[in-house]
């Protein structure tokens, strides 16, 4: 049965190459919506202007495809509330050193 950790785990495959960590670890997924075999992702990036905006959403989505249960995947880009370094995990954090 699909479920949000597996999700996550398909997400966390998605590094951002920027810096090197996955967009899951980041804290730039805020919501994941699951009903019967469709997801909708609502996340954001880290900046409005990211040259890779386009192909972070296409990976992501692709990663949740991949996900055996799931049938369609919808990614949603928002900017509110906007991302900051508080929002990453405490690894990331830490190795960013914040």
């Amino acid at each position: 049965m699909l479920n949000k950790e597996k999700v996550i785990e398909a997400i966390k495959t998605v590094i951002d190459p920027e810096v090197g960590f996955d967009i899951y670890s980041l804290g730039l997924i805020y919501e994941i919506l699951i009903d019967g075999a469709e997801v909708k992702v609502i996340m954001t990036l880290s900046t409005r202007g990211c040259p890779l905006h386009e192909l972070i959403k296409q990976w992501t989505k692709e990663a949740v495809l991949r996900v055996d249960e799931v049938n369609s995947c919808e990614i949603e880009i928002v900017w509110e509330p906007s991302w900051n370094i508080t929002m990453a995990s405490d690894e990331v954090k830490k190795a960013l050193g914040a």
